[in-house]
């Protein structure tokens, strides 16, 4: 099985994406309690990063930067044009110039709330690196594609379309999420076999599109009702490599201990 030898050569990313939550003073008190609560060894374990809505990511950098907090910061989402006449949109460029490490691309509400195409998305993924960023590519199957039995046929897709052409030493910097649509929100989650099994079919389509080498390298998150008691049994599945938070990213109490006890499951650096 590509990668499941190497699992744990890959290290661990735990991102929180708060989606349309926090308004800027809300995000500084957000972020620095979380630096209070992440010890140093901690942070030596597994990377952090975290996507505040687009008005929140200049306050949320400026903290980051002054009080030297180990996490990344982190966008929701970005056009796939560098600039133009798009009201509303905002490009990789400027996220960039923020200081943005990673930019969520095509998440499910991104696509099923906005109508985002599989097209638009390999766009998207493709902005992002041409900044110098990395995407973490979203894929995920409905309740119905999942209870239809095509739940690997669907993730294979939208890989496929996201990251078919680029070249393999690309693919292999980059970060997957599997997302299944139905867990999202509803506090429904995966169990760590199913997450398992879906991750290690994406590693599979990277292997086929990119070889032996990009699959074991890329990294794969789960993202999906996570919360600090599941976190440690997601995380320790050989092909899952990292966790997408949504709403227990939003208190800082909670998203730290989705990380610790991610962190736990990691032996000491040296």
């Amino acid at each position: 099985m590509p990668g499941s030898s190497s699992a744990r050569r890959r290290r661990l990313l735990v991102s929180g994406n708060w989606k349309m939550h926090h308004d800027h003073l809300r995000a500084i008190r957000t972020v620095e309690d979380l630096g209070l609560r992440l010890t140093p060894a901690e942070l030596d374990r597994v990377d952090v990063s975290v996507h505040p809505p687009f008005v929140d990511v200049r306050s949320v950098q400026t903290v980051l930067e002054d009080r030297q907090i180990r996490v990344s910061l982190g966008a929701q989402h970005c056009h796939s044009e560098d600039s133009g006449a798009f009201t509303g949109e905002v490009s990789a460029p400027m996220l960039a110039r923020l200081g943005v490490s990673y930019v969520i691309v095509g998440h499910s509400e991104r696509r099923q709330l906005f109508g985002q195409s599989d097209e638009q998305v390999a766009g998207t993924l493709r902005a992002v690196l041409r900044s110098a960023m990395t995407p973490i590519v979203c894929v995920g199957e409905t309740e119905e594609e999942r209870e239809e039995g095509v739940t690997q046929q669907r993730l294979g897709v939208q890989a496929t379309a996201a990251l078919g052409g680029l070249p393999a030493e690309v693919v292999a910097g980059l970060v997957i999420a599997y997302e299944p649509i139905w867990a999202i929100g509803t506090g429904l989650t995966a169990t760590a076999e199913d997450a398992e099994e879906a991750c290690s079919h994406i590693r599979r389509v990277v292997a086929d599109l990119a070889g032996a080498q990009a699959a074991a390298s890329v990294r794969i998150q789960y993202g999906g009702s996570v919360r600090p008691d599941n976190a440690a049994e997601l995380v320790t599945q050989p092909d899952v490599d990292g966790l997408l938070v949504g709403g227990a990213s939003l208190e800082a109490a909670s998203f730290a201990a989705i990380v610790q006890n991610t962190a736990a499951t990691v032996d000491a650096p040296g």
